[in-house]
């Protein structure tokens, strides 16, 4: 189940109601699935005004770039946190696109390899740029150094729960 931006907006609000200190890991964690899925909305609706893709295919078409010589359907299902009959789907449509190419390995015909096309290769070019250029542009309101604070910040959060979570 999805938590809509509204919905995650009004736990936050909530929460700051309850602004007892041991409220405050609560208080961030909503904080920070709110701003992520206010990011995430208005990522997905750009690429889909202005590509014509989904942030899935997005997904899937940054983890191909980065491997020209193709990626294993298991191995991006791992990547994508999605299971193999959802990266199945999106690489039929993008294959039927022209943007992907599909391949088995010398090695075992069971494998299934995907790769960017050529087409593919300049498209999302294309994209990672435009990507690039709204996140900086949706970050603008954040001075450079609270983004370089937040960041490192993020990261003992992120290391909290890995060493927690045995992830």
């Amino acid at each position: 189940m999805s938590t809509s931006i509204d919905d995650t907006t009004h736990l936050e609000i909530l929460a700051e109601g309850a602004r007892s200190a041991d409220k405050v890991e609560l208080r961030l964690w909503l904080r920070m699935l709110s701003a992520t899925n206010l990011f995430s909305a208005e990522i997905r609706r750009r690429l889909r005004v202005e590509f014509g893709v989904t942030l899935p295919q997005f997904d899937l078409m940054a983890q191909l770039a980065r491997e020209p010589d193709g990626v294993r359907l298991g191995v991006l299902s791992r990547r994508m946190m999605v299971t193999n009959g959802n990266v199945t789907g999106l690489v039929d449509r993008l294959e039927k696109d022209g943007i992907v190419a599909r391949h088995t390995t010398a090695d075992d015909r069971r494998v299934t390899v995907a790769a960017l096309t050529p087409k593919g290769v300049a498209q999302f070019a294309g994209m990672a740029a435009a990507h690039e250029a709204w996140v900086v542009e949706l970050m603008g309101g954040v001075d450079a150094a609270d983004a370089r604070q937040l960041y490192r910040l993020l990261g003992s959060v992120k290391s909290s729960v890995m060493d927690r979570s045995g992830a």
